[in-house]
């Protein structure tokens, strides 16, 4: 079965080949169709909401299967107003910079006693046909937790400021520390690959 899914990010795309690659799925990136690519507003007030505004316009423009994925920042502890959600570097209406990011989260972190648990809960919509749409944002597709610390590692990666403020909650060392230096993947790559297990089974239980 080919598959759209919904993305121009190469990375996120070569990951989900490597999921779909057991279920017999053929995934097709966005910019592989050759075709133009609607400009989509998410206004979604969640990474679901997002992520079945995304798949529902790409659904209608290319008429056939699609889905499309959203993450947002959570973090444990912390009141709904401060949550950065799906506007993790947007805060008050200012599009933040790298450095303005870790600057804020920084301080974030420090107003919490330094305790801020997050990670990024990751959501995902599948339309089949008109008949058939699933979407999930199940604790499976988490991330593992991290802990959000304010003094920044003096690495930066241009992209991913929020990484130079990430810790390790096991070993209380910088992800940029470890040998591995990123959140393993392992058990959010199960979770979509789950997802789309069951969604196969539905689809051909209807047949």
């Amino acid at each position: 079965m080919q598959v759209i899914y919904g993305t121009t990010n190469q990375a996120k795309l070569d990951s989900m080949k490597r999921i779909a690659k057991a279920l017999e799925l053929e995934i097709t990136g966005l910019e592989e169709l050759n075709q133009p690519i609607p400009i989509i507003n998410e206004t979604g007030k969640n990474p679901l909401e997002n992520a079945k505004l995304k798949a529902e316009a790409y659904y209608k423009s290319f008429a056939m299967p699609v889905f499309s994925c959203d993450s947002g920042l959570y973090f444990d502890d912390l009141k709904e107003e401060e949550q950065p959600e799906t506007h993790i570097r947007r805060v008050n209406g200012k599009e933040l910079s790298d450095e303005e990011m870790i600057e804020y989260y920084s301080a974030l972190a420090g107003r919490h006693n330094h305790q801020l648990i997050g990670r990024y809960r990751n959501a995902i919509c599948f339309i089949y046909d008109d008949e058939h749409t699933f979407m999930s944002m199940d604790k499976s597709l988490e991330t593992e937790a991290f802990l959000l610390v304010s003094v920044p590692h003096e690495k930066r990666v241009k992209g991913f400021p929020i990484d130079s403020l990430s810790v390790d909650i096991h070993s209380g060392k910088y992800y940029y520390d470890l040998e591995n230096q990123t959140v393993d993947q392992s058990a959010v790559e199960k979770g979509f690959q789950n997802f789309f297990q069951k969604c196969l089974s539905e689809i051909n239980e209807s047949k």
